[in-house]
């Protein structure tokens, strides 16, 4: 029996949930907490979270179509700064629900599979990159994220995520 991508992600699913839990209940001023002076707030570590998502998984893998692709800029549109709440979680509950759909799908030997940088970064390249190299990209960076979430939370006195 083949087994998926999913199965070897399955905490990544877990950790989403708990993000959207402890972001739900926020209001405004609670979203905009930081850790310190100059860093970035809870509301725009998660809209940069989703935003990741949709770039890496649509616009360098092409997957999720036009349903993840409204997330690409998530974190830079106008206006992303004042996402309410339930925005927030909408991101995150949406691009979830692709790059699952993508985990469910793929398998060990989709991992090989190269794709080619869509612009050019800083430096001009257009790199190559690994399904693997994304997938796992992606994943650390949501982890790395929503501990300065949950870190910032807790310094402001609410629940941080309980894993």
């Amino acid at each position: 029996m083949t087994a998926h991508l999913i199965d070897f992600y399955a905490g990544w699913q877990r950790h989403n949930e708990l993000l959207m839990k402890d972001i739900a209940p926020l209001d405004a001023e609670q979203l905009d907490w930081t850790a310190a002076d100059g860093l970035w707030s809870v509301r725009r570590l998660a809209n940069h979270i989703i935003a990741n998502r949709a770039w890496w998984f649509n616009a360098y893998m092409g997957e999720g179509g036009e349903e993840l692709a409204r997330f690409e800029d998530f974190d830079d549109v106008e206006g992303a700064d004042k996402n309410d709440a339930s925005q927030v979680v909408e991101g995150l509950n949406s691009t979830w629900a692709s790059v699952a759909a993508c985990l469910n799908k793929w398998t060990e030997e989709d991992l090989a599979e190269r794709f080619q940088r869509p612009t050019p970064n800083r430096e001009g390249e257009r790199p190559w990159r690994t399904r693997q190299y994304i997938v796992w990209h992606v994943a650390e960076h949501d982890v790395h994220h929503a501990g300065e979430i949950s870190l910032t939370l807790g310094m402001h006195g609410a629940p941080g995520l309980d894993m």
